[in-house]
């Protein structure tokens, strides 16, 4: 029997300490840059963006894969061309952890046009206000000591 999947991920993580170093500017080369990891790995990206202290990522896991392995293999991949590349001269690496909240397939396009609106979401709202709402809205329990 064949394998079939439709597991649909918005997985999140910030620059270290929360630096805002990820330059608007350039912000659109490191998404082209972790697609293509994404890619690589046969998965598929609906939608990249973010801010300058964070990433967000919408896409579906290619059934071999682990979460963890693969969030831990794109940012070490990102860190990596990012330094080489001197892409954010400011950029210190990635926080330790990452938020992933899997999505229904309807509601894709929602998720999607949230992502694609980061820049003028950001006006109103700090990462950590979002990332405390994203986990809240999908039942997680946390402490905010790791939040910082």
């Amino acid at each position: 029997m064949a394998t079939y999947t439709q597991i649909l991920y918005h997985i999140v993580y910030g620059t270290k300490d929360h630096q805002g170093t990820l330059d608007l500017k350039r912000h659109d080369d490191l998404c082209r840059y972790t697609a293509g990891i994404l890619r690589n790995k046969n998965c598929v990206v609906y939608k990249m963006g973010g801010y300058v202290d964070h990433l967000h990522i919408l896409t579906s896991l290619h059934p071999s894969l682990a979460l963890a392995a693969l969030v831990k293999d794109v940012k070490l991949a990102a860190s990596g061309w990012i330094k080489d590349g001197h892409v954010f001269s400011h950029f210190c690496g990635w926080q330790e952890g990452y938020g992933a909240f899997t999505c229904s397939w309807k509601d894709k396009d929602r998720i999607a046009k949230y992502i694609e609106n980061q820049q003028e979401h950001h006006r109103q709202k700090t990462f950590r206000e979002e990332y405390i709402e994203m986990l809240q809205r999908a039942g997680i329990e946390f402490d905010e000591k790791y939040l910082a």
